[in-house]
């Protein structure tokens, strides 16, 4: 027993032997339900954009320090270097650092991934259709809506920047496999 609920759960690769798929489990068809809707979609995407946005925003902290680096000061004082703090306070200071750029990078991965796939979903209900318009206009819209603070011309670039973007990875995605 895996500690999956459910009758049949493990099955497929490294399940018990003798147990099947069964696509009639409640708990699978309630999956399925759930993927097929926009607003588990958007809900998972989301999610993942989080994780995915936090990994990414360590990774780019902790490059980050290639440069002389001073701690905050009250205003009106002059920052200090890390290198004159004690080894305790410089980590201290690191990791927080690290914390809040990883949790601001996460907060806009996981938006982009909530918009992206909710909007796209949408679209591609709306038209009954499956192709590289959908990924195409939604990407336009995100675009749009996450450069609408900044104006006309951010909207416009914003639009054009992950609408290319969005084309480019789903032309990328739909071509054909080599199995070679």
């Amino acid at each position: 027993m895996n500690g999956l609920p459910g009758p049949g759960a493990g099955a497929g690769a490294g399940g018990p032997p003798g147990s099947t798929y069964n696509p009639n489990d409640p708990n699978i068809k309630m999956l399925n339900n759930m993927m097929e809707s926009c607003f588990g979609k958007a809900a998972v995407s989301g999610v993942m954009g989080f994780g995915m946005g936090g990994l990414f925003g360590m990774f780019m902290a902790s490059m980050a320090y290639d440069t002389p680096f001073h701690t905050p000061g009250t205003p009106g004082s002059t920052p200090q270097p890390i290198a004159s703090l004690p080894w305790r306070q410089q980590l201290k200071v690191g990791f927080k650092d690290m914390g809040t750029r990883s949790y601001s990078t996460a907060k806009n991965f996981g938006l982009v991934g909530l918009m992206f796939a909710g909007i796209e979903c949408g679209i591609e209900g709306y038209r009954a259709k499956n192709d590289m318009f959908n990924g195409t206009a939604a990407g336009c819209l995100t675009g749009g809506i996450l450069a609408r603070s900044g104006g006309p011309t951010a909207v416009a670039g914003g639009c054009a920047a992950f609408a290319a973007f969005s084309a480019a990875i789903d032309a990328w995605l739909r071509q054909p496999k080599d199995d070679e």
